[in-house]
């Protein structure tokens, strides 16, 4: 079997009997990425000699780590000390930082190997531009689609087999967007969870660091060597990580799950009109999934929140005003290194006021103890993610990222964990619904999407591109 169509649990198991080399996965790895990157352009540097050096280490005597010998991606906003680090922009294309992100060194010391960095929009917001040094990621299940952002190229390679899994970052929906798109599993920890050091901002408020897998055990697996305490982040939490894997199961009996309905069914249309409507097929997908955590021995009940605008409008002004901060300086004196999608949408925040973000830090208190109040009556909430297909790629509007409605936002507001799982198919491109839970239950959150991934069979779907190298 071509060991890239391994899951990274399976890769992990194949690797400790000694029926897989370290060194022959990431051989293979290397092999879809030439073959297959050029119509997909998800990596936009392969580290292919320091990926083989550190396959040969790993298999070297006395090595375990959880992820010894796994061939992973990183976002190209994570730094990584003596390898280019553009975060997407010509203001950085020659860019070689001196620092590792914390991320990086944790993975690294379970024993991961870098396969290269993958493709971001610009300073994780400015995309898809066409105008930029590195081509948009696109779509495996098409080509002429999106894969959404800002995570596009870690999304793409963990789909299409180019990598075992795949580090993003989140601020509005950066990992779960482009996991619904993509079909595959996007986990968004809770604020605090995941050090964020040595990783280019967006947003302090809002940032979050988080993996993409292909399957939840593999988040999981994933999850165990990111978790922890960094001292020298700043947002940082020093809570108790739990073995997330052993939290895993396969039925829901007891557990007592909120329904999000009205962000989606209500909310949507009445504030970004009705070509926000959810798609037919999604409404069934979701309803279907639902269906399924019922089977599974869960208790589902409705909620309902403030609208989701409230929550959107909290979440975008509280970003857009923070990553001007950030780049105020920049766009003063060289705004020519800028792509104009990241320019346009981050300089925005030259017309708000020091009021307006106050009142947008207020109201946020306000909606995070609000969705607080939820975990009172249920222990998980499941939502909508993106409520159908991915558009074509060269469709995507200008400013599409405040003139549509996004189900991700909520949970990056409020730092709360939230899972991106697989639920269908429409016109051959994948669905999505999100799993959240309360701060620091990633494991709880993972658990519902676990036992829902082994109750489906979407987790064992790969778009057509994935196969095409598959041995006769």
């Amino acid at each position: 079997m071509d060991p890239t169509q391994l899951t990274l649990a399976e890769a992990r198991l194949a690797i400790a009997s000694g029926n897989l080399t370290p060194l022959a996965l990431t051989e293979a790895y290397l092999e879809r990425i030439a073959a297959l990157d050029g119509e997909l352009h998800s990596f936009v540097l392969v580290t292919r000699e320091a990926a083989l050096a550190a396959a040969r280490a790993a298999a070297a005597p006395g090595r375990s780590g959880i992820l010894n010998g796994i061939p992973i991606g990183l976002k190209d906003i994570y730094k990584t000390a003596g390898i280019r680090t553009t975060a997407g922009s010509r203001r950085y294309l020659d860019h070689i930082p001196n620092e590792d992100a914390e991320t990086w060194v944790r993975l690294r010391g379970a024993g991961a190997i870098l396969l290269g960095k993958q493709e971001t929009h610009e300073f994780a917001i400015g995309g898809p531009d066409f105008t930029l040094p590195f081509a948009p990621a696109r779509n495996p299940w098409n080509t002429a689609h999106y894969p959404a952002g800002s995570s596009s190229g870690s999304a793409v390679a963990v789909a299409a087999g180019l990598c075992a899994a795949a580090m993003g970052s989140d601020t509005g929906g950066s990992i779960r967007g482009p996991a619904a798109y993509c079909g595959i599993v996007g986990l968004k920890p809770t604020y605090g969870r995941v050090s964020r050091r040595g990783v280019f901002p967006l947003s302090y408020t809002l940032d979050h660091c988080g993996p993409l897998t292909r399957t939840v055990e593999d988040c999981a697996i994933m999850m165990q060597a990111l978790a922890g305490h960094d001292p020298l982040d700043p947002g940082s939490a020093d809570v108790p990580v739990p073995d997330y894997a052993s939290a895993l199961a396969t039925r829901l009996d007891g557990l007592k799950i909120g329904v999000i309905r009205h962000f989606h069914e209500r909310d949507a249309v009445a504030a970004f009109g009705p070509e926000n409507a959810p798609s037919t097929a999604y409404a069934a997908a979701f309803d279907s999934a639902l269906n399924t955590l019922e089977q599974l021995g869960a208790q589902l009940v409705d909620v309902e929140l403030s609208p989701l605008i409230d929550y959107l409008d909290t979440n975008r002004l509280i970003m857009i005003a923070e990553a001007y901060a950030l780049h105020e300086r920049d766009f003063r004196e060289r705004p020519q290194d800028f792509g104009h999608h990241m320019f346009a949408r981050i300089a925005l925040g030259a017309f708000l006021s020091a009021a307006d973000y106050v009142e947008a830090v207020r109201q946020r208190r306000e909606l995070c103890l609000e969705f607080a109040r939820l975990f009172d009556r249920v222990d998980i909430v499941v939502s909508a993610n993106a409520t159908g297909p991915a558009p074509r790629i060269d469709q995507v509007p200008f400013w599409g990222v405040f003139e549509r409605a996004s189900y991700t936002a909520p949970y990056n507001l409020t730092g709360v964990p939230a899972l991106s799982v697989p639920i269908g198919f429409e016109d051959g491109l994948p669905l999505a619904f999100q799993i959240a839970g309360k701060p620091f239950d990633e494991a709880g959150v993972m658990r519902v999407g676990h036992a829902f991934e082994r109750a489906s069979e979407f987790r064992h779907a790969r778009p057509p591109i994935a196969a095409s190298l598959r041995p006769a």
